[in-house]
């Protein structure tokens, strides 16, 4: 600490840390509490940036991944997309290599969605890619495709599967929910037992907020369950047994929070739940690239790069992963205009990346201005949003601030009093996505302490 901040400076300081430390501490239940749990995640974090997939059966009629719920086809009809399902393109190698040229660092594949068709192998159900028109296991390709590539293996699992009348009512129905948990069980047994080496299971659709799918509830009439209010029936997942033996099969595996088990790391989804800053628990914004359904559709609409930047570079300054998901066609192949999009966000990740790889969220909290990331003496401050006349005033640091430059351009002028730092921003620096001002300071920022930035 310098001479140059008073004590009563300090002393604000502190309190800001202590009352976000309380509110995040306030806001989710807790996760994993075990030895290892900081070391198990610790390269996500650094990652900061993964592609998802999504892809299966339904990429073929094209209306997206929740075709056979919103238009309640039935199960046997349903069924029969298997028949056509023959991905003649599929590479998993040029997935890989998309997601290599987009800046990603580890990559999920929706091994199987609410619709119960599984692109692995699985005995014991006739609803799996090995007994479609394809006679092909993707999930084998895919791990082994990404492996290579060095990137992080992640697939993404539903408990749920749609085709279960246990699911939807498994008091009524409980030898068919049982069957399901069974289904369950077995299919993560043979994800994690036969494809070597997974770095993230996602989950999505278990637990028990979706368990009934939001359900019906009787007490004096009809009526729907309150969606803030998890299934209380006699049924059980088993999640806690279930996940605790994917640890023991997989040590290093990494969970999200969408089953009744701890989990490493909390979800987010859309481009909406962005979110407030925590750096008290990890966790991830999943969106997608495309207008629309997360699975294939042809007129879907790209979003524009700087939209998606923005929101990268809003959760890494949030302290927090970006999961962006692409929907591959039919045929396996991602859509060009979905890659094109990739190879931009990579383009600047290339110039731009040491501002989101391996940092943490903060110093500055996020604000009218835009958002910060840090790594050991280097802060780097995003600035989504100039100021008309180019001077950015924030709340002080309590350390010395030795050199601010624009990321990869000139310097800038700065100010820094016990109460303000002052950065005037070069007009020609600005950039219309993201004005990245790096900061070098006097001694490493290794505080998890956030500093609110006041309205302007």
């Amino acid at each position: 600490m310098t001479p140059l901040f008073s004590l009563r400076s300090r002393f604000w300081f502190i309190c800001l840390f202590l009352l976000s430390t309380q509110l995040l501490n306030a806001q989710w239940a807790p996760l994993v509490s075990d030895g290892d749990a900081a070391q198990r995640i610790a390269w996500w974090r650094e990652a900061r940036f993964g592609m998802f997939l999504h892809w299966g059966v339904y990429s073929i009629p094209g209306r997206g991944e929740w075709v056979q719920w919103v238009e309640q086809i039935p199960a046997d009809q349903y069924a029969k997309l298997a028949d056509q399902f023959h991905p003649q393109r599929f590479d998993a190698d040029a997935w890989a290599s998309i997601a290599k040229a987009g800046g990603m660092k580890y990559m999920v594949l929706t091994a199987r969605h609410h619709d119960g068709f599984a692109l692995f192998d699985d005995p014991g159900s006739s609803f799996t890619a090995m007994k479609s028109a394809a006679h092909h296991d993707f999930v084998a390709d895919y791990v082994k495709a990404v492996r290579k590539a060095g990137l992080g293996v992640g697939l993404y699992y539903s408990p749920l599967d749609w085709r279960f009348p246990g699911f939807f009512f498994p008091g009524i129905y409980q030898p068919n929910a049982i069957e399901l948990r069974e289904q369950y069980e077995r299919q993560l047994d043979e994800l994690a037992s036969h494809y070597g080496k997974l770095d993230i299971l996602w989950f999505d659709g278990g637990g028990n907020e979706w368990l009934g799918f939001g359900g019906v509830e009787f007490a004096g009439g009809w009526h729907a369950r309150p969606k803030d209010k998890p299934y209380s029936g006699s049924f059980d997942w088993q999640d806690v047994k279930t996940v605790a033996h994917l640890r023991q099969l997989q040590p290093g595996l990494i969970l999200n929070d969408r089953t009744n088990a701890p989990a490493d790391f909390r979800s987010r989804e859309g481009d909406g739940a962005l979110g407030d800053f925590d750096n008290q628990h990890p966790w991830e914004l999943c969106t997608t690239i495309t207008e629309g359904a997360w699975g294939y559709q042809p007129d879907a609409k790209v979003k524009p790069l700087a939209q998606l930047l923005q929101l990268l570079v809003g959760a890494a300054g949030r302290d927090g992963n970006m999961l962006l998901n692409v929907g591959p066609r039919p045929d396996g192949q991602i859509d060009s205009a979905q890659a094109s999009r990739l190879r931009e966000i990579g383009q600047w990740l290339s110039l731009n990346g040491e501002s989101i790889y391996g940092t943490r969220g903060g110093p500055w909290l996020p604000g009218a201005y835009g958002v910060s990331t840090h790594n050991g003496k280097l802060v780097y401050v995003h600035v989504l949003h100039p100021p008309q006349d180019s001077r950015l005033v924030l709340p002080t640091l309590p350390v010395k601030v030795v050199k601010a430059t624009v990321l990869q351009g000139s310097d800038v002028a700065f100010e820094q009093t016990a109460q303000t730092f002052i950065l005037n921003l070069p007009p020609s620096s600005t950039d219309t996505i993201d004005t990245i001002v790096k900061l070098e300071l006097a001694e490493p920022w290794t505080t998890s302490a956030v500093i609110l930035v006041p309205a302007q």
